[in-house]
């Protein structure tokens, strides 16, 4: 595939697919066919292919073209390595390996056949070390992203790198079948159900939400929620499905602690009333504010407020960053929660084994603690 794209349109596709442009914004811009472009990007897995260099050791073309005139010429090996500065025993071999009469030598095919056989693609290192690439398995099997799995390998074995693998060779081993490392059925466990390695801006941003009555401005929020320092501070949103049907999700800022509350409709009395149930069972200490979007399901969160004593801040219009703890767990969620998912059929029992799921995870953020230690060291502080 792919066999239309010279070499200058192969790296501006990839220049682009690194930016984060799709393939088919992609297509329109390089005037070409989707299923070309996709035919390039598919076998590496998004992964841009490292660009090859020949060693400085390696005869150039230049070098071979003089051998093919020094050998038309009837000049001897000998006379030929002086004029380009190579041992003879060089020469002599180059020409034994590109051709069986030095009369057919050519320089340019000499060259391609040189170039062809330093292609000596290495097995990878989940390749060289099965028990390493089970162990990896096992816990992808266990919902654990690459990162976690490479930081959890480095403190469980040290500088034993048999034990020990990156989380870009994980993804690479993953999306890049023909390495045949670890098996296609895994990528389901990866966070996002992504197959493809994307660009950094891959993602676009959604049209802003409604305005909210008597809205509190996140810019009025105290420091401590900002730089995290206590806990009992959370950001609050909708995780939507098929039909309009709702799961709120509650992601405690400091240590990322996360609580799923099933909801009858996302229509605010009910949003508001499954959220006051659920939070007035948290200790004290741990009911200081709420941040969340501009969505008109909590437009009754002045109730939510003389209910709880939890005071709600709502964020800047098209600013999800805002919240960017419990957007990331979302992105999170959705492994669990596909879109187009009726979450009406979810019982609070299997929302709360989900998060329990979550909150047993180590967290790069957290130095690969779980936020359920995390939360649970503080509790245990308080008492």
């Amino acid at each position: 595939m792919g066999r239309g794209l010279s070499a200058l349109e192969k790296a501006e596709l990839w220049r682009r697919w690194k930016a984060g442009e799709t393939v088919a914004q992609i297509a329109r811009v390089m005037g070409k066919n989707n299923l070309a472009l996709f035919g390039v990007v598919r076998p590496y897995g998004g992964f841009p292919p490292r660009e090859r260099c020949r060693s400085r050791l390696a005869l150039s073309l230049s070098e071979r073209e003089e051998i093919s005139r020094g050998l038309s010429a009837r000049c001897s090996i000998r006379q030929i390595a002086r004029r380009i500065g190579r041992a003879p025993s060089s020469v002599s071999r180059e020409i034994a390996r590109n051709t069986s009469n030095w009369w057919q030598y050519r320089a340019q095919a000499a060259d391609q056949r040189a170039w062809d056989r330093a292609l000596r693609p290495k097995p990878c290192h989940l390749a060289r070390h099965p028990q390493l690439a089970t162990l990896v398995a096992q816990k992808l099997r266990l919902d654990w992203s690459p990162q976690q799995i490479a930081a959890w390998l480095a403190m469980e074995y040290g500088d034993d790198k048999s034990r020990r693998v990156s989380h870009e060779t994980i993804y690479k081993s993953l999306f890049i079948q023909a390495r045949g490392v670890l098996k296609k059925q895994l990528m389901v466990h990866l966070r996002r159900g992504r197959t493809l390695r994307h660009g950094r801006h891959y993602a676009n941003k959604g049209p802003g939400r409604g305005q909210i009555r008597e809205a509190v401005s996140i810019r009025e929020r105290p420091a401590q929620v900002e730089d995290r320092a206590v806990p009992g501070h959370w950001e609050g949103d909708l995780l939507l499905g098929k039909r309009h049907t709702a799961i709120a999700t509650l992601v405690e800022r400091k240590s990322r602690f996360v609580i799923l509350v099933k909801v009858p409709s996302n229509h605010t009395q009910s949003l508001v009333g499954a959220l006051i149930r659920r939070v007035r069972r948290l200790p004290k200490q741990l009911r200081r504010s709420l941040t969340w979007d501009r969505g008109p399901e909590m437009a009754a969160h002045k109730d939510f407020s003389l209910a709880t004593d939890v005071k709600v801040y709502f964020c800047d219009p098209r600013s999800p960053w805002q919240r960017g703890s419990n957007e990331n767990t979302n992105g999170l969620l959705r492994q669990y929660f596909p879109k187009r998912t009726d979450l009406s059929l979810y019982s609070q029992a299997q929302l709360d084994r989900v998060a329990l799921r979550l909150n047993q995870r180590p967290r790069e953020t957290l130095g690969f603690q779980t936020p359920a230690d995390k939360l649970n060291t503080y509790v245990a502080s308080i008492h």
